[in-house]
């Protein structure tokens, strides 16, 4: 069940209405549409040999939340100052973004406001507000970082040492290892961010998701050519396959290279699916002067 939401406009102001307490906001919620999983456009090619057709594609459509809300008097605001108030909030052609609590998740999804239609000359005024939302996916507000290999911190306060003759505290643990299991909760694929450290030479780096097949081989005859030397110690690779952002970029020092063009052409952008997702990285040589850290949001197709 939906608890509440809350709208930051293109400002970055934000309005908070619960739904079982509309005399806070003065807004109270009559209906929410658009916020189960969208229609899919599947393409499928017909058959000149036998019934039915052959699947090519599919795609997911954009999401579109339609608000139907009753204006609500609060001890602060008449019915008028809540009905412009929505102007300010919901603004047509602006970006903003809708948060959204339920009972056992917070995501958020941003739009543009396609419609904000108040029914002035009414006896019970309300207004039905369009958000279109291109990438109709949810997200969660929190990326999640997995440590492969490095050092993982591990002492926090408060703290205390049960033995005065051993020293029982850990200020960090070392990590080592090539491959580790994800466990991904979310029921849309999602991209990653990949950041490789360097505390060695390091010769054709290779990151593998074994679970889907997919894998990412950088050529170290490429890098050098851009950058002057394969990876060495102190070098950063960070690789994203999040959608609309993908990249691939090598940090040395203040510099910043555009390495994209090293991405081997069997490659494909790795993504996390629902479930169990294996990873494993390698390379021609140095593997164990690699250090991998991903880094993923959970999506949700609805709430």
């Amino acid at each position: 069940m939906i608890k509440s939401f809350t709208v930051t406009n293109y400002r970055g102001e934000s309005l908070d209405v619960e739904l079982r307490s509309p005399e806070k906001s003065g807004l109270a919620v009559r209906n929410i549409t658009g916020v189960t999983p969208t229609r899919a456009n599947v393409n499928i090619s017909e058959s000149l040999y036998q019934d039915g057709g052959y699947f090519n594609s599919a795609r997911g459509t954009s999401r579109n939340i339609v608000f139907d809300l009753a204006f609500f008097e609060t001890e602060t605001e008449s019915i008028e100052d809540v009905r412009q108030k929505t102007y300010r909030f919901f603004p047509t052609k602006k970006p903003l973004t809708l948060y959204f609590e339920t009972d056992n998740r917070k995501v958020y999804v941003d739009g543009y406001v396609e419609s904000n239609e108040p029914n002035i000359f009414s006896k019970e005024e309300s207004t039905q507000i369009s958000i279109v939302c291109p990438d109709p996916a949810f997200y969660t507000g929190v990326a999640v970082p997995l440590l492969f290999s490095g050092v993982q911190p591990a002492f926090s306060f408060p703290f205390s040492n049960e033995s005065l003759v051993s020293p029982l505290i850990k200020f960090g643990e070392i990590i080592t290892a090539t491959e580790k299991s994800i466990y991904y909760e979310g029921d849309e694929d999602v991209g990653v961010v990949i950041e490789i450290y360097f505390v060695g030479n390091v010769t054709n780096p290779k990151v593998y998701n074994n679970t889907t097949g997919q894998a990412m081989l950088l050529t170290g005859s490429v890098i050098q050519t851009i950058t002057g030397s394969q990876p060495v110690a102190g070098d950063k690779i960070v690789i994203s396959t999040v959608k609309n952002n993908k990249y691939i970029k090598l940090y040395r020092g203040a510099t910043i290279y555009n390495i994209l063009a090293a991405l081997g052409s069997t490659s494909s952008w790795i993504k996390l699916q629902q479930g169990d997702n294996l990873f494993v990285y390698a390379a021609t040589s140095g593997v164990a002067s690699m250090q991998l850290t991903i880094i993923y949001k959970t999506l949700y197709g609805g709430i």
